[in-house]
């Protein structure tokens, strides 16, 4: 039997839960990776424009959430950010679809248990995202750390025109 997760819960967190939504969970987990650890107000902009089709349920739920903090728990809503997001599955229905020469193609239709906990942070402002210990910065700061000063060069390169001599 299922356990009581909001009895485990601390003060200042409120959960909400959606089950059996009809999404495959990989699909829906793709979304629920992009919420987890940023501001709920974020998480409401951000999700009311994405693409896929899995951001409505999981922007229901994070409205839900934020809802169940600021009624039952009175909580400000202004304040409330993301700790934890996860999706479970949930059962699946078996379909078939006829194949050639009498046969039967098996069609899983997925569903998901879709679980989103709000916890309040004072003072909260932007959502701030920390490295994980033992992974290496991205992008151009391990670019220009990596290159060494003499394989760097501030000559240009052999035939091409500086905005000195211009085009003739």
């Amino acid at each position: 039997m299922a356990e009581n997760k909001a009895r485990h819960l601390p003060g200042d967190s409120a959960l909400a839960q959606a089950r059996y939504v009809r999404m495959t969970p990989q699909k829906v987990r793709r979304i629920v990776d992009l919420v987890r650890g940023r501001r709920a107000d974020e998480v409401m902009a951000l999700l009311q424009f994405a693409p896929q089709a899995a951001g409505e349920p999981v922007r229901k739920l994070v409205q839900s959430a934020v809802a169940n903090a600021s009624n039952n728990k009175q909580l400000d809503p202004s304040s409330l950010w993301i700790s934890q997001a996860y999706v479970d599955e949930g059962p699946t229905m078996k379909r078939f679809r006829p194949g050639g020469k009498g046969r039967a193609f098996t069609i899983l239709k997925r569903t998901s248990h879709i679980t989103v906990v709000v916890q309040s942070r004072p003072g909260s402002g932007p959502a701030r995202r920390t490295r994980r210990p033992g992974v290496a910065p991205a992008g151009r700061a391990r670019r220009t750390a990596q290159s060494s000063p003499e394989t760097t060069s501030s000559a240009a390169p052999t035939g091409a025109t500086t905005e000195s001599e211009g085009t003739r």
